[in-house]
């Protein structure tokens, strides 16, 4: 677990944000045509009504570098101005190099250090986490923080319970050093295995060779128990919710608006009568983007800021949930 408390003085901010998501839609009437499910049932349980898909040939950083270079014309950072790239993904370009290495070759950005983070949902404020930290002991001034995911080419189409909610995308944030009040006021992440087969994907990791000694199709699929991580989520996120507000020396009464992962639109109403906090004030795209792991407090932030919901001087919250399991929250200050 980490934590930090910087009081009322925080050491980076968001700059700038940017987004990107596939131009194919996958809408709820589509999957009634592939797997046994219908617009009203994915809606009850979900909240979702359609999803962005990628098409063979596009690949997360493709994805990535869209999206940041948005958000560095936004901050008005150039390329070689950057001290770090971090992505955020579980859908990685390649086993190796990190996805970072080949956002970082095509935006030009010379001057720095590419990594990837695996956090599952959680991935993106793990990534502010980390590029904060790195201004905060100086060792940074500007840096790239992404959440990227490419999900539907890892979902099995025929399991209806899953393939309903997932979807591509990527979502950026540019950090630099805070200027005055307004910034990343506390961040919150934690993390523990107890329950990791809940939620997890084999993919062409070395346990899918331990265990079979071939590759088995059904290992490259995500595999989830849904009705079972609900608690999980809903308890994960309120308590990284209120620690990161605790930190940052607020309450919910401060909080502006909330951001959480978009999991599942009952899990976001379960998170807001927890937080005692109303709907109004939560930021919900599960609708039209699905369930997008570490993309989707970015993708979320970037749409409410382009919005015009999210105004200047306001405290944003934002909470994330994701296997492993992996938690966390963050408030920030615009």
């Amino acid at each position: 677990m980490t934590e930090r408390h910087h009081g009322v003085k925080p050491f980076a901010r968001i700059a700038g944000t940017g987004k990107a998501v596939p131009e194919t839609v996958l809408t709820n009437a589509d999957l009634e045509k592939i797997v046994d499910t219908s617009d009203e049932w994915i809606t009850t349980r979900t909240g979702i009504k359609e999803r962005r898909i990628v098409q063979r040939g596009e690949k997360t950083s493709d994805y990535c570098i869209k999206a940041a270079r948005i958000a560095l014309d936004e901050a008005g950072v150039k390329p070689e101005d950057l001290d770090f790239i971090i992505i955020g993904t579980i859908s990685p370009d390649m086993r190796f190099p990190a996805t970072a290495i080949f956002v970082q070759e095509a935006l030009r950005a010379t001057n720095a250090v590419a990594f990837d983070v695996s956090a599952t949902c959680s991935g993106f404020l793990y990534t502010l986490n980390l590029g904060e930290s790195m201004i905060a002991l100086g060792r940074a001034k500007t840096g790239l923080c992404i959440g990227a995911e490419f999900l539907t080419p890892i979902t099995d189409w025929a399991d209806r319970g899953t393939c309903v909610l997932f979807g591509d995308g990527a979502g950026a944030a540019v950090l630099t050093k805070a200027e005055d009040d307004r910034g990343i006021l506390s961040t919150y992440i934690g993390s523990g295995g107890d329950a990791s087969h809940l939620l997890y994907c084999v993919g062409h990791g070395t346990a899918g060779f331990i265990n079979t000694g071939k590759e088995d199709p059904s290992e490259r699929v995500i595999h989830m128990k849904g009705n079972e991580l609900f608690r999980f989520a809903v308890r994960a996120m309120e308590k990284s919710g209120l620690e990161a507000l605790k930190l940052a020396g607020l309450t919910m009464a401060d909080v502006d608006w909330v951001i959480p992962h978009q999991a599942n639109m009952r899990i976001i109403k379960a998170l807001g009568e927890r937080l005692e906090c109303p709907m109004e004030k939560i930021i919900v795209t599960i609708h039209k983007y699905g369930n997008n792991s570490s993309a989707s407090i970015p993708l979320a932030l970037d749409d409410a800021r382009r919005e015009g919901l999210i105004k200047p001087g306001q405290n944003v919250l934002a909470v994330a949930f994701g296997g492993g399991f992996t938690w966390g929250g963050s408030v920030f200050r615009f």
